[in-house]
């Protein structure tokens, strides 16, 4: 099982499990999307934390699966993962330990709340492959400041767990194995009110963002598939990365 749910007391948990570093396969997130959508038709559902399994939250999505033609069904169902947790009727929380890069870390950002183990890293390392992170190019300037999603964009380098929280995009940083349970007891105090009060709540919090996000999204993905997989780059950047060797650039 790649994704493993669970209910109680109002607190949902969907667990991600493909080891060794929860790789974000389309079979992955197919079931995540499905899952999402069975709890977002609970009626008794107040809360929401996404759990990975292992060291890692995940090293992001396949890239063998990012290659022509397979990138034409790909990276809109990636862009459909994304916006299902953004469109989430319920506060969302993640609970991050290890690494959380590429399409792990899109993955938190549509969410209300971060918990960060202190050994955590987060980046976005898709232009070392000639590519770009279409989420994150959606989302990441509303969460931190416009420079530093910049700069995590175009380098391709990791934050800490640390400047993470001082940027404002993680919520709590805690010792690793407190990390689960820091999201759980977050949870519980948040699944203590009125469902219908967090849903409307969580309606409110978000205003228009959410209509912005969804748009956002959208057109990164239009710009990924459209435009950039039109270029040699990134083609070249991906299949370097899956022969393991330095990528030839032709546009200079």
């Amino acid at each position: 099982m790649t994704v493993a749910v669970k209910v109680e007391d109002g607190i949902g948990t969907l667990t991600l499990n493909n080891p060794p570093v929860n790789i974000l396969t389309r079979a992955v997130m197919g079931t995540f999307r499905e899952e999402m959508a069975k709890l977002a038709a609970e009626p008794s559902l107040r809360v929401l934390v996404l759990l990975a399994e292992g060291k890692h939250f995940s090293a992001g999505a396949d890239v063998g699966e990012h290659m022509p033609p397979e990138f034409e069904e790909m990276i809109p169902e990636f862009i459909d993962t994304i916006a299902a947790i953004n469109a989430f009727p319920v506060p969302v929380i993640a609970a991050v330990r290890g690494r959380c890069l590429g399409g792990g870390f899109e993955l938190i950002q549509p969410v209300d709340l971060v918990v960060a183990g202190e050994g955590a890293t987060f980046g976005q390392p898709e232009i070392l492959l000639g590519v770009l992170p279409p989420a994150a190019c959606a989302l990441l300037e509303e969460l931190v400041s416009s420079g530093l999603a910049a700069e995590i964009v175009f380098t391709g380098d990791s934050i800490t767990a640390q400047q993470a929280f001082e940027a404002g995009l993680v919520r709590r940083v805690v010792p690793d194995d407190e990390v689960e349970g820091e999201a759980l007891e977050l949870a519980g105090r948040i699944a203590r009110h009125s469902a219908a009060a967090l849903r409307s709540a969580k309606r409110a919090l978000r205003g228009g963002s959410a209509a912005r996000r969804a748009d956002a999204l959208l057109q990164a993905g239009d710009i990924y598939v459209g435009e950039l997989m039109q270029t040699e780059d990134a083609v070249e950047g991906l299949r370097s990365f899956l022969e393991k060797r330095k990528p030839e650039w032709k546009h200079q």
